[in-house]
């Protein structure tokens, strides 16, 4: 099945990123079009794809996670912390392709990668 999915390692505490809040844009032609926001489950997925079928396009996408939240409610720090918002602009080629895109994040860094 033609799928976007995503996950969440924090590897600052070795755990999944249980709790995060990620929205999905859809970018055409400058236009964004937000087309999913959900909040990961305690394996630091997504319950559903965020997007998928007829629905799931070619062309540019964005990933929000919303990291410096998630690490203020864990650690119960009130400062502003050095990640805030981690954005991951991505182009789709092949809508009939399975795209998952993981991220690695401490609070000081991330990594992303195509996965399968």
């Amino acid at each position: 099945m033609t799928k976007l999915t995503t996950h969440v390692l924090d590897i600052y505490s070795g755990k999944p990123g249980k709790g995060i809040k990620v929205d999905l844009i859809y970018i055409n032609n400058n236009q964004r079009k937000k087309l999913n926001s959900i909040v990961l489950n305690s394996d630091g997925r997504a319950d559903n794809p965020l997007v998928e079928g007829k629905n799931f396009l070619e062309g540019k996408y964005e990933l929000i996670f919303y990291i410096g939240n998630y690490y203020k409610k864990i650690n119960e720090n009130s400062k502003l912390p050095f990640l805030d918002d981690v954005v991951i602009r991505f182009g789709i080629s092949n809508s009939k392709e399975h795209y998952h895109v993981p991220l690695l994040v401490s609070p000081w860094s991330y990594s992303t990668y195509r996965g399968s």
